[in-house]
């Protein structure tokens, strides 16, 4: 696996960091233990699966389809419970495209589900307009391009920073005290190409950022989608920017239509 693209971040202050967090991510859940994950290059065992060999992502409307890129060949899918829910499922998809050693086709060729694990969304649910501060996650598809946390790189493919910047304030119940030991950027107003908590928004601050994949707590978050340290080191090992990941986020009814 290739080594990956560290990097320093920009020096933040100490107290805009704690800003940032306060404003964003808050919590999460899940702990799936990644079982049946498939490091990607791996070679894949024959199989009657409906997992494999799929024409499409499962319970993904036309009108989400059309906004997943063209050469996008991972795709993190987040299947929100209801509208108003905190409970969410995290799905990685892979699309296999063109034949072997062939030219990539674009939108041709089959997804593969890699693996899944339960997960926590907003406290609130879901919103295709999210606000500062209304503890629903953005519901839409967002670029996955930075990544970052307090520990060490576990071996990401994502340029990652580590920072001890992202720890979450010690004022916080103690259960929330590693939910940004590893996280990853969801590209919803902020700069890509930064760290994660770089506290810059494109569109304003009343439009919310720091929307993050972390780890999760047991419990809905404040926007961001929580997931197991074990789900976040699959994620971060697997996610690749040759494959132009995205996330696809929202309740099953917005997704489905």
């Amino acid at each position: 696996m290739p080594k990956s693209n560290m990097r320093r971040g920009p020096a933040v202050a100490g107290a805009v960091a704690g800003l940032l967090l306060l404003t964003s991510c808050g919590g999460g859940s899940g702990d799936g233990d990644g079982t049946g994950a498939r490091p990607h290059g791996a070679a894949k065992k024959p199989s009657a699966s409906p997992t494999s060999g799929l024409d499409r992502i499962p319970d993904l409307g036309d009108r989400i389809r059309a906004r997943i890129p063209a050469d996008s060949r991972q795709v993190v899918v987040v299947y929100g419970a209801a509208k108003d829910s905190a409970d969410a499922t995290v799905v990685l998809y892979d699309r296999e495209t063109g034949p072997a050693g062939g030219k990539d086709t674009g939108r041709s060729g089959t997804w593969d589900r890699v693996a899944g694990w339960p997960a926590h969304n907003g406290a609130k649910g879901w919103t295709p307009d999210h606000r500062e501060d209304d503890r629903r996650s953005p519901a839409g598809v967002f670029t996955l391009s930075d990544a970052g946390g307090v520990l060490a790189d576990p071996g990401a493919r994502l340029p990652y920073t580590r920072s001890a910047s992202f720890a979450a304030p010690r004022d916080w119940a103690r259960t929330h005290w590693h939910d940004f030991d590893y996280v990853v950027a969801i590209d919803y107003n902020r700069v890509k190409g930064t760290p994660p908590n770089d506290p810059t928004r494109p569109q304003g601050r009343r439009k919310g950022g720091g929307i993050w994949l972390h780890m999760d707590h047991g419990s809905g978050t404040s926007g961001c989608v929580s997931v197991s340290k074990a789900a976040m080191e699959t994620l971060l090992r697997s996610l690749d920017p040759a494959r132009k990941p995205v996330v696809v986020m929202g309740d099953r009814a917005y997704l489905r239509s």
